[in-house]
């Protein structure tokens, strides 16, 4: 059996760690290929809300195997402090969760340097969670970051303190100091607790699973317009967000790849700085930010919000090689009389286009809108895609016209009942 994968289609936030939760039963294992704690997939359920942020979204699924891949970034304290919540709700992690003897530690220091580092920007902050995943991944590249596998090590301890010295002299050039001791002792708590899992060659453990026949769902986290490489620049994420990110972030071929779900919210979101064409400062985005619940769940900042982005979308599509879509958070338009779409972008020169500038953070683009009348009914009330208004149809049709893949999920609400299979 092939590799599905899911991913998010915009700046992340998008509603992943629902359709993960609502998919999974398909599966015999949902595994995580990149990011760290800067992620908050949200699950609500049984009128109970649950914030993920390192774990894999089939963590509530006993009979299912959730991996924590080598392309994630993981800390200790926040880990620890997740899985205790998790436990309070009846959930034993120990059971089914794996974590890849390759996935890099977050250390104190990295956060600090992190928090550092985007104090002096000044006012050309990235927008940086400061969760150390910057840094992390810089010593990644750099060869010279800690790996879960290395808190076995006898030498472990001494490996920790060269690597703070090290990021000690970093700090030195800003004129600061890490000030870290405060949370030395927690992080050293929280290793030993890290120990009472499965620690395990990932890459091994998913390619037997693959060989066996396996089902396996890969989760991605943040956004397609946030990866290192194709998304906004500089105004990213450390990791690769795309497809192309689960074959090195979990060691699977590219042959392996079947079904890519590409979520996406019927208008369109973004947290911290960079480029948002369709950016809302008015009375309107405040209502899409209010009737949406837009603000972060791992930072609780506001969400800058907006109309939906097709040349953003497309180009996040074509990308990722999206086979089936998935529109969240349809019923946060309920209330509008009029419903807006940005078709193509209009350069300063006056050239109308459907392509996404490389430099989209300093290039002036004018968004083209195609309007549609707004459907003024709670669509928590539907249960099922055929029933729901004209309005709603047409512009899910006009969507899929457009990005040429067809939707086969639509998201109501929150709740997992809420998702409405086409």
């Amino acid at each position: 059996m092939p590799v599905d994968i899911l991913v998010g289609l915009q700046w992340g936030d998008e509603g992943k760690g629902k359709i993960v939760d609502v998919l999974a039963p398909q599966y015999d294992v949902v595994a995580r290929f990149q990011g760290g704690p800067n992620a908050g997939h949200t699950l609500e359920f049984e009128g109970t809300k649950h914030v993920l942020h390192q774990i894999p979204s089939g963590i509530f699924h006993p009979q299912i195997t959730n991996i924590i891949g080598n392309g994630v970034v993981l800390d200790p304290i926040v880990f620890r402090t997740e899985v205790e919540k998790l436990t309070a709700r009846g959930v034993d992690a120990t059971q089914n969760l794996y974590i890849s003897k390759k996935a890099q530690l977050i250390l104190p220091s990295h956060k600090s340097l992190d928090r550092i580092s985007e104090e002096a920007l000044g006012t050309s902050k990235i927008g940086s969670t400061q969760k150390g995943i910057g840094p992390t991944y810089q010593d990644k590249i750099g060869r010279s970051g800690l790996r879960v596998g290395d808190i076995l090590a006898e030498d472990f301890e001494e490996r920790y303190k060269l690597t703070v010295a090290r990021h000690e002299k970093i700090a030195s050039f800003y004129q600061k100091s890490l000030e870290i001791e405060g949370i030395e002792k927690e992080f050293f708590q929280a290793v030993a607790f890290l120990k009472q899992f499965t620690l395990v060659d990932s890459e091994y453990m998913i390619n037997l699973a693959l060989k066996d026949g396996k089902k396996i769902l890969a989760e991605g986290a943040q956004g397609s317009l946030l990866d290192i490489d194709f998304g906004t620049y500089p105004y990213v994420t450390s990791s690769n967000t795309l497809v192309a990110g689960a074959c090195t972030g979990l060691g699977v071929a590219p042959r392996n790849i079947g079904e890519v779900y590409g979520i996406f919210k019927a208008y369109c979101t973004r947290v911290g700085s960079g480029p948002f064409p369709t950016e809302l400062l008015d009375e309107v985005g405040e209502q899409i930010r209010q009737a949406g619940r837009e603000f972060g769940s791992t930072t609780g900042r506001p969400r800058r919000c907006g109309w939906i982005d097709l040349p953003t979308l497309k180009y996040a599509i074509m990308l990722n090689g999206v086979t089936q879509l998935n529109m969240m958070k349809a019923d946060v338009l309920d209330e509008f009389d009029e419903i807006k779409v940005c078709t193509h972008y209009q350069l300063e020169d006056g050239t109308i286009t459907d392509h996404v500038p490389h430099d989209l953070d300093k290039t002036a683009v004018t968004p083209i809108y195609a309007s549609f009348k707004g459907w003024k009914e709670e669509l928590r009330n539907y249960e099922s895609y055929a029933t729901l208004p004209k309005a709603v149809l047409k512009y899910v049709a006009y969507l899929e016209e457009h990005l040429e893949v067809p939707v086969s999920i639509i998201s109501v609400g929150p709740d997992r009942k809420s998702t409405l299979l086409k």
